[in-house]
């Protein structure tokens, strides 16, 4: 029998078993709750003695198609569907810790990411420690015995920085230690944390994954034991995606690779052709050959991602003037939209940090993100390097 592994056609073809309708395409299941055949197929059902829908806070077919195929995307045993991104984060965390309990993490992360660790976490007792994703021996030294988790992102927001997976995944088990990746940027189409060694793999499914602005959604993917913790977690905190937004989500998911290898052919040449300017200090994107950990990017990313950031000479105020002068690129709180974005993200997603916190973790006064749609790569450069000279 054939064996159609590909990554587009499991993409495409993984689906649950059709109805008596014999439908070509996954329908919608949009109920709240299932029917039991007898009192008896109820009281297994929730003895979890046999399979079987009993509520959609707890299950649902729409929601199990789509992380079902984001674990056979990924390369993981198993997975829960989350409301949002950030719900996928928090669920990802909070059932392995407790009072007394350590973190470490890689400076660089989220705007939100780094209040769940520096504010609501600590409520609870529970502590962390920051390390630079540059320096790996330092995240060695920095494990206590108290340590439970390391979380990392790769690339990480917005910076674009890289952490060696294969060396963290190895350091993990030798700890004994879930290594959590947020692998938002990367989708599992360029990058697979867990082929490394990641217990857990995170995804704000709002972004790439859904790739149209339409839809909130997360998922947490892993180990079958992990992941049996943070579905008792959800069952009972009520973090829940929508049946909708996971029938959607799962149809997103059959364009994610031609999407993302227009994303990347756009964002390379973005890249490229803004190095040289004389109005922008620098520019990063994993890809590009003077990016500080190209070899690692390389190694780790089948290509560079949808997004580039650059320093635009003129800091605060030259930042502001550049996203004003946009005409075509938008200016929202998103990325991973067929649509290209632009954000400054010091005054904007990263604004809560101090400058001090901001600086450290490479977020600089004039530094942009763009987000690469899949306009014409002509019509998104003409736009931005005409804000550019505008913003003199």
């Amino acid at each position: 029998m054939a064996n159609f592994d590909k990554f587009e056609t499991r993409a495409i073809r993984k689906q649950t078993e059709r109805s008596q309708q014999k439908e070509h395409s996954v329908p919608i299941f949009a109920t709240s709750s299932f029917v039991f055949d007898s009192a008896e197929e109820a009281r297994a059902m929730f003895a979890e003695e046999i399979p079987g829908n009993i509520y959609s806070r707890y299950s649902n077919p729409s929601n199990d198609e789509f992380i079902e195929k984001m674990c056979l995307l990924e390369g993981t045993e198993d997975g829960m569907p989350t409301a949002s991104g950030m719900a996928s984060m928090f669920i990802s965390i909070a059932p392995f810790v407790k009072s007394g309990d350590h973190i470490l993490a890689a400076r660089s992360l989220f705007g939100s990411t780094h209040q769940i660790l520096t504010t609501i976490l600590p409520k609870w007792g529970v502590s962390h420690s920051y390390v630079d994703l540059n320096d790996l021996e330092e995240f060695e030294r920095q494990i206590k015995p108290n340590t439970k988790m390391i979380f990392v992102e790769t690339p990480s927001n917005p910076a674009l920085d890289l952490v060696d997976l294969e060396y963290l995944g190895k350091l993990a088990a030798a700890h004994d230690i879930i290594l959590n990746v947020d692998n938002c940027f990367a989708t599992p189409y360029l990058q697979n944390p867990a082929k490394y060694g990641a217990g857990l793999v995170t995804h704000s499914a709002t972004k790439f994954i859904d790739g149209q602005g339409r839809v909130l959604g997360g998922t947490v993917l892993g180990k079958k034991e992990l992941i049996e913790e943070v579905r008792f977690f959800a069952r009972h905190t009520g973090p829940s995606m929508s049946p909708f937004h996971g029938w959607i989500l799962s149809k997103s998911l059959e364009t994610l690779a031609v999407r993302m290898e227009k994303h990347c052919e756009n964002a390379l040449n973005l890249a490229e052709e803004l190095e040289g300017h004389s109005d922008v200090d620098w520019v990063k994107y994993p890809h590009l050959k003077s990016h500080p950990q190209y070899e690692l990017a390389i190694k780790q990313m089948r290509h560079g991602g949808g997004l580039v950031t650059f320093e635009l000479k003129g800091g605060l105020e030259r930042g502001r003037k550049f996203l004003d002068a946009l005409e075509m690129i938008s200016l929202t709180p998103n990325l991973g939209d067929t649509r290209s974005i632009a954000t400054h993200p010091a005054s904007t997603t990263h604004s809560k940090l101090t400058e001090e916190e901001r600086l450290a973790v490479g977020i600089s006064p004039g530094l942009i993100r763009v987000s690469v749609g899949l306009e014409h790569i002509d019509d998104i450069k003409e736009d931005l390097f005409r804000a550019i000279e505008v913003s003199k």
